[in-house]
């Protein structure tokens, strides 16, 4: 069973029929207690962190969401997910964050790339760590993924994949124990998308041997 968290921050259709299409079941819920702690969590979202945190806290998804990556829980975020997922980012002022991926999310640099368009809009490539982790495991370094940002990942431990755009290469996708989570949208990015969420379906956090 796939649980999709709803906070109020969208992108849950998509999110709901690309698990559907590989043939998982799936439930959405909008508040912590709705859990019954069976399954694999995925934490989606778009927008800004601000009012993505507060909706998170209003409901009960930061209590679940540590609880769960403490007990082993497979979760996966995606896009603004993965960003609250760290310690904190820049955007609205300065806003923190749930603390369980280390880093902080900064704002594309023009300065570093005039010509880049910001936000970063369209398909990019993955270049993965050596070893992969075992959602990328099944991929190629260079697939191309959909993104849609104006905040990123900056340097932190736990980066699982990079990416380049506007002067800089990104933490794409980051990892740590139970924790998969990536700042594109693999829902949103065909045959590389579906097979890493197809991974996802299929992961033991903790059995894959010492290299992860």
């Amino acid at each position: 069973m796939v649980t999709i968290l709803d906070y109020g921050a969208g992108n849950l259709t998509s999110v709901r029929l690309a698990f559907e299409r590989l043939g998982a079941q799936t439930r959405t819920i909008a508040s912590a207690g709705a859990w019954d702690g069976a399954g694999r969590l995925v934490f989606p979202g778009v927008g800004s962190a601000k009012s993505g945190m507060a909706g998170v806290r209003a409901r009960g998804f930061d209590g679940l969401l540590r609880a769960a990556a403490g007990a082993g829980v497979p979760i996966l975020g995606v896009c603004l997910g993965m960003q609250l997922l760290m310690e904190g980012s820049e955007e609205d002022g300065g806003v923190g964050g749930l603390g369980l991926i280390p880093g902080r999310c900064v704002r594309f640099d023009p300065a570093l790339d005039p010509s880049a368009k910001i936000p970063h809009m369209g398909w990019n490539t993955l270049l993965r760590a050596d070893p992969p982790h075992p959602l990328l495991a099944g991929l190629a370094d260079g697939e191309a993924f959909y993104f849609v940002h104006s905040y990123h990942a900056g340097e932190t431990p736990a980066a699982a994949g990079w990416t380049d755009y506007c002067g800089v290469r990104f933490p794409s996708a980051v990892a740590a124990g139970s924790l998969f989570a990536t700042q594109f949208h693999p829902e949103r990015s065909g045959q590389a998308g579906a097979a890493l969420l197809r991974a996802f379906l299929a992961w033991a956090p903790g059995k894959e041997g010492p290299c992860c």
